[in-house]
């Protein structure tokens, strides 16, 4: 499986041209970096983020009329950043501003590159919960605890006497006291389809089916003749 690169537009904030050169050259050498702009003070940077996004701010502390704690104070909505500075003393106070991490200069390849791979890994995380976040849900009891369950991982519910088995994507499976019926009506009809009278599926989970049984992730499930063209039609919407 072939994983997405991901790519961080970034942004230079140091009153100094050597260093924002130095800091560029490391950017450029980065696969995941694409560099958008560099400032050399607070009130440049401020300015310039109202038109550039940017998702990561390698950004120096000790600048002219404002410094970098300064410029944060003032941002609403903050990149990830990343202080980049010659002096050990503002480290403990670079944390409360939530930094990705700190760097002292002059800067070394392999530190600066280990920061990054920080940088990365935070957006892929909040990439994935942003995306989860974002999706359906409904609320279970199971063993007298409410549960979220979010739909898109959700492959299928089985019929289990007075209960029904929820079969996710990872882990165990969810057993929640309810009728087939009760729990039918919970669920996005768009979504999810009956199939059987033992069986609800996800429709975005069918991987091929059949006159007797579709199949999800290679298990096969039955399909009830008179339910065959409504998984077609549900198929093909």
């Amino acid at each position: 499986m072939q994983v997405e690169q991901t790519e961080l537009k970034c942004a230079v904030v140091d009153d100094s041209r050597l260093q924002r050169l130095a800091i560029v050259k490391l950017i450029d050498d980065h696969p995941s970096l694409e560099l958008v702009a560099e400032w050399n003070n607070a009130i440049e940077t401020k300015n310039g983020l109202l038109d550039t996004p940017v998702d990561l701010l390698f950004l120096d502390i000790e600048m002219p009329i404002l410094t970098g704690f300064d410029l944060l104070d003032d941002l609403e909505n903050k990149p990830h950043i990343i202080f980049v500075t010659g002096k050990t003393k503002y480290a403990f106070k670079a944390f409360d501003y939530d930094a990705i991490d700190y760097l002292r200069k002059p800067l070394k390849k392999d530190r600066f590159n280990a920061a990054v791979e920080k940088a990365l890994s935070m957006t892929r995380l909040n990439s994935e919960q942003s995306s989860i976040e974002d999706d359906d849900y409904i609320f279970v009891k199971s063993n007298l605890k409410k549960r979220k369950i979010f739909l898109s991982q959700l492959k299928y519910v089985e019929a289990l006497g007075d209960y029904v088995k929820l079969i996710m994507e990872e882990g165990d499976p969810i057993v929640v006291l309810a009728t087939m019926k009760s729990f039918e009506a919970e669920l996005p009809e768009d979504r999810f389809l009956r199939i059987h009278k033992s069986y609800i599926v996800n429709l975005d989970k069918v991987e091929r089916y059949n006159s007797r049984n579709i199949e999800i992730a290679d298990e096969k499930i039955p399909l009830s003749r008179h339910k065959k063209h409504s998984l077609i039609e549900a198929l093909n919407s």
